[in-house]
């Protein structure tokens, strides 16, 4: 088993994509001609975006999309970078909104939480050890 891929399921696909690429420095992979589906290049593994509509049509039981609540789910996308301070402030530069600051933790690795303008919770952390 490998783990391929993350999908985000947003409300206006290449909005979220252009909004990683200046944010976070992520370039565009893929996007369908429908522009309902769109990939990153994030590293080893592929970060992707779904229209609202594109969702439905999987499940017809709906889902909750983080860009409809109040408070970030409880979910994280978390991007590894040397320099969380810098990276953090290029984010809110973007669009972003703070929901902590960069900290140093108890353990030695500097992190940080944003939400993006889709509503996705985005980690931003130093490498480990």
């Amino acid at each position: 088993m490998k783990f391929g891929y993350t999908i985000v399921y947003v409300p206006d696909v290449a909005a979220s994509l252009a909004f990683f690429e200046k944010a976070f420095g992520f370039k565009q992979r893929f996007m369908t001609e429908q522009r309902d589906y769109g990939e990153l290049e994030t590293g080893g593994t592929i970060l992707s975006f779904a229209s609202h509509e594109l969702a439905e049509s999987h499940s017809k039981q709906g889902f909750v999309y983080c860009s409809q609540t109040e408070k970030p789910l409880g979910v994280e996308l978390a991007f590894v970078t040397d320099d969380v301070q810098q990276a953090h402030a290029t984010a809110l530069k973007a669009g972003a909104v703070e929901i902590a600051a960069p900290m140093l933790k108890p353990w030695g690795q500097t992190v940080s939480y944003l939400r993006c303008p889709d509503g996705s919770l985005v980690e931003l952390c130093t490498p480990m050890g």
